[in-house]
């Protein structure tokens, strides 16, 4: 099943280490490909990577997050082409459409009323619907900035320093946003916390 379908209650994403395996393992040996070979040899050992990634979630866990799967068949498309076509711009948008599509549906899901971010990690954090409307927005913002920058980066600098960039940091400016917004999440989620604690008083 897909990650976001109806589950039952016990915990079938398996142990703790197989989200970070699958989500960084591809990119580190994407790196580690490139530098010691060439950028179409990268390329092909991301896509077999980003694929054993995706089959290893299912073996273990019975299930594929969706946000790993929608990336690897973007992957599969852009580094298709980029095998396809000798031609390594296809890889280098590859980050600018994910993000830019990412942040469409961001934005859009609040166009709708429906924030896309409080579908994905409500299980952490309850927060009124106003903070899911913020943070949604502001991931929106966040996803277009690392698009302009993909692309400022890409059309800029050497391909040894795009590929550092989109591997080792990306993750970094990834991380250190995510922390940066925490203490608001923990805010929202511990007032959320008070109010249902009072209501629940009030009530009784």
């Amino acid at each position: 099943m897909l990650k976001g379908e109806s589950q039952p209650d016990r915990d079938e994403r398996g142990p703790a280490w197989l989200k970070p395996a699958c989500d960084y393992a591809p990119l580190l040996v994407f790196l580690a490909v490139y530098f010691a070979s060439d950028i179409l040899t990268a390329t092909a050992a991301l896509m077999a990577a980003t694929l054993l990634a995706v089959v290893t979630s299912w073996a273990v866990a019975r299930a594929i997050p969706w946000l790993p799967l929608f990336a690897a068949a973007i992957l599969g498309v852009f580094g298709g082409l980029t095998l396809a076509f000798e031609d390594e711009i296809w890889l280098k948008i590859r980050p600018t459409v994910m993000q830019v599509i990412f942040a469409v549906a961001l934005y859009g899901s609040l166009l709708l009323g429906k924030p896309l971010l409080k579908l994905m990690i409500n299980r952490a954090f309850a927060m009124p619907d106003a903070a899911w409307r913020v943070m949604t927005l502001r991931f929106a913002v966040f996803f277009l900035v690392m698009a302009g920058l993909n692309e400022l980066v890409w059309r800029t600098q050497s391909t040894d320093f795009w590929v550092t960039f989109d591997t080792v940091g990306q993750m970094g400016i990834n991380f250190i946003f995510v922390m940066s917004q925490l203490p608001y999440m923990l805010r929202q989620h511990e007032a959320a916390q008070a109010a249902e604690k009072a209501e629940k008083s009030d009530s009784a």
